[in-house]
């Protein structure tokens, strides 16, 4: 991709946040520190921003913003870096934090369900080759234009909640990638069940649990979460799980993949009763943060995901 500037020094806060409280957050003095550096090769739908303060308090900034939000709920934290280093191989400064607040996300699944694909939010925290320290997050644009969600009156919403937190973290300016559209349902897999909803997911748990190279780091209950602020939404669970073994390789060409990694799936029940299992396909995941010449690690991502849906959507 095209190289861009960026350019550090903006707001702090999320969603749910009185308005008391993100004047508060505005009124500090995080916006103020400027700088500039040179990015390469930036992953195509994604905002960031670089780090003012060391990308480790960065990411312990965020952390502490959202524990203190009520709204928001942390769903899970992965640190790439120790995953590596349990295989015996090295990854710089790598960390991702997932969470959400249903209020905000639910009406983008009532819109269209595979959004719950991209939810939880999700911030990465790295170091990258040129020792930039970077946090990196899917901008709204790339999401609405993935899952068809224009018009989603909470979209503003999360766009400018999401851009206060990562601004306030790293004390520095959000920017924009070069490229941010991608066409509806692109990068998205779809395997039909021939099971009822809870059938599917159970399996799909099972078969993960039953693999020692698979580690399971989150589940998410999108309809049950969506019940809890009063909202409907029809039966929609994801599943986060990771295989360190697969993801390192690809962190290890370009960390800005750690955003799409660990692997998800998300099982979920349309009007009419039909149980689908998504993913993302590999390949669109690795040209979308730039890398190449991994098609053996590709391959062995995409049969393993393959071989994943079949088992939880086919009955015995």
């Amino acid at each position: 991709m095209k190289k861009m500037i960026l350019v550090m020094g903006l707001l702090a806060g999320f969603s749910s946040c009185s308005q008391s409280d993100q004047d508060e957050i505005l009124t500090t003095d995080a916006r103020a520190n400027t700088s500039t550096i040179e990015v390469t090769d930036l992953p195509i739908g994604v905002k960031y921003a670089e780090s003012q303060t060391g990308i480790a308090g960065s990411y312990n900034r965020l952390k502490q913003s959202l524990q203190k939000n009520e709204a928001i709920s942390i769903v899970a934290e992965v640190d790439h870096s120790a995953n590596a280093k349990s295989i015996g191989e090295e990854l710089d400064y790598t960390s991702i934090i997932f969470f959400g607040n249903p209020v905000l996300g639910t009406p983008l699944m009532q819109r269209n369900q595979l959004a719950g694909l991209d939810l939880p939010q999700k911030v990465l925290f790295f170091k990258d080759a040129e020792k930039n320290e970077l946090a990196l997050y899917n901008s709204v644009e790339y999401l609405s234009s993935r899952h068809g969600l224009e018009g989603v009156s909470t979209l503003p919403k999360i766009s400018g909640a999401l851009e206060n937190l990562v601004s306030a973290a790293t004390k520095s300016e959000v920017e924009v990638s070069p490229v941010q559209p991608v066409d509806e349902g692109e990068g998205v897999v779809t395997k039909t069940s021939n099971q009822n909803f809870e059938d599917t997911y159970s399996d799909l748990k099972v078969f993960l649990q039953n693999n020692p190279d698979i580690k399971i780091v989150a589940e998410l209950d999108h309809q049950a979460n969506a019940a809890s602020v009063g909202l409907d939404l029809r039966s929609t669970k994801i599943i986060i799980f990771g295989n360190p073994n697969l993801g390192t390789p690809l962190m290890q060409k370009d960390q800005s993949i750690g955003l799409d990694l660990p692997q998800k799936m998300l099982v979920w029940e349309d009007a009419d009763g039909k149980v689908s299992i998504s993913y993302n396909d590999p390949f669109f995941i690795a040209e979308r943060h730039g890398i190449t010449n991994s098609d053996d690690v590709l391959n062995k991502i995409k049969t393993a995901l393959e071989t994943i849906a079949e088992n939880a959507a086919t009955s015995d």
